[in-house]
């Protein structure tokens, strides 16, 4: 027996008639007819499974594959674990299939790697290799795009990693409807799952990205993976952020960071040095922040223009922060502090291409909106970080530790800090292992936005 849904092709949500928007994904014209086939079950009715107490359950500790790459086994919490499945987004030319192609070659040392590719020819996938050193005989190619063929070749070769570029160019015979469609999508990646599952292989799917950055193709895609990256940066930009948004075998929110060159993706071990390389001395403006990427401290440059305006509403523009959280703290800043910011527009930046989405950033942003207004600049050696409430009371953040660390090793020396943060800190006793460092750290603790506007532009 037989019967039509209407899919989007957006979100995945089905629905019993046709619509020109999606009223889940408020996506226009994604909506499409598709037949399902729903045969008749008849059998005996399922029997009760026998449970098992958690205390009871066997561990078997797995050891994870290096790829080699430090950058890339960070994000992945280690290296990458046996039977499980990774899926790795991003726009078109990011450096996707580089990253993997590189991380390939280096686990064919290890065993056989099958690279399927649905989008290229073997000798383009070559031409790639060559020019990224990346030739290895255990690294075998496939360019096809059925499903069956694909896993008729995965159960013969037995290799030990699997990677599947993409997964929007699979297509099941099973199924009539194009590729990239949401039940192409959805059960062939459940296919390649089970068998990934089954055979204990890693198995690593490229997919495509909508024009809003979001991974195409149904959202249960991303629930039925281990792992899920992203692949970030800006085409003006030689460097590259591939960031963990889930992981089941490490901390989300994991970063690592390349530099795109003629030689492929090279890792950067110390990424604060490269935001910070352009740094330029007593501008107003500037103000270095002390951020967290996963477990990872990063020194990052945010910057800011104040600037009359000329329309009847003043402008609110952000790069690599979130705009709403710009123009609540503008509004903290004029009615906290009286800067009359209601006559000027605002603009801020993250240097670098970089996107912060921590809390720990409002004094960093409110401390540089406040110093291109005054045009004051602040101390060259000076790093900020902090929460800022509606009230202009400063709060604590995580990891104050880190953060520190990481500015007194790049030669910052004033730390400009909330007051809870400071107590914690000094609790570490940072500050005397520092000193061994021939380094002396000033410490300046703040309770309120006022406290440190003075201490930070006097």
């Amino acid at each position: 027996m037989a019967k039509s849904l209407f899919v989007c092709q957006s979100c995945g949500a089905e629905h019993r008639k046709w619509a020109g928007q999606c009223p889940d994904c408020r996506e226009w014209n994604t909506i499409s007819e598709q037949v399902i086939e729903t045969p008749m079950r008849v059998g005996k009715a399922s029997k009760p499974m026998t449970t098992t107490a958690i205390t009871d359950v066997a561990m078997h500790k797995t050891a994870r594959r290096s790829t080699d790459i430090d950058e890339l086994d960070r994000v992945l919490g280690g290296g990458l674990v046996p039977g499980s499945a990774i899926l790795i987004g991003g726009s078109p030319g990011i450096g996707k299939s580089t990253i993997l192609l590189q991380a390939a070659a280096k686990l064919s040392e290890q065993g056989s790697v099958l690279y399927i590719t649905g989008e290229e020819s073997t000798q383009q996938v070559r031409l790639r290799g060559e020019r990224v050193k990346a030739m290895h005989p255990n690294l075998q190619l496939m360019a096809a795009c059925e499903l069956e063929s694909m896993l008729a070749t995965i159960d013969e070769q037995k290799s030990i990693v699997v990677i599947v570029d993409s997964i929007q160019t699979t297509v099941s015979k099973r199924l009539s409807s194009a590729p990239g469609t949401v039940s192409q999508v959805r059960d062939c990646a459940s296919a390649l799952i089970q068998n990934c599952k089954r055979h204990g292989h890693v198995l690593i799917l490229v997919g495509h990205v909508t024009k809003d950055g979001a991974l195409a193709g149904p959202r249960v895609l991303e629930h039925m993976v281990d792992a899920v990256l992203y692949f970030e940066g800006d085409r003006g930009h030689a460097h590259r952020i591939l960031r963990a948004v889930k992981n089941r075998f490490g901390p989300s929110g994991e970063i690592g960071v390349f530099e795109m060159s003629d030689a492929g993706l090279i890792g950067i071990r110390d990424a604060s040095r490269l935001f910070l390389s352009e740094r330029a001395e007593n501008t107003s403006g500037s103000v270095v922040l002390a951020c967290m990427e996963g477990t990872r401290p990063m020194l990052v440059e945010v910057q800011a223009l104040v600037a009359p305006t000329v329309y009847a509403t003043p402008k609110r523009s952000s790069v690599g922060l979130d705009i709403n959280r710009i123009a609540m703290l503008t509004a903290v800043l004029e009615r906290r502090m009286g800067i009359p910011l209601s006559g000027h527009d605002v603009y801020v930046n993250v240097a670098g291409g970089m996107k912060i989405n921590e809390p720990a950033a409002d004094l960093a942003v409110l401390l540089a909106i406040l110093s291109a207004y005054q045009d004051r600049a602040l101390p060259h050696d000076m790093m900020v970080f902090g929460e800022v409430g509606l009230t202009g009371e400063i709060r604590p953040v995580g990891s104050p530790e880190n953060r520190v660390r990481e500015a007194i090793n790049l030669g910052f020396t004033q730390i400009l800090m909330p007051h809870e943060n400071h107590v914690r800190v000094q609790e570490a006793k940072l500050a005397a292992t520092l000193r061994e460092q021939t380094l002396e750290p000033s410490f300046i603790p703040v309770k309120h936005l006022s406290g440190a506007a003075q201490m930070a532009l006097t």
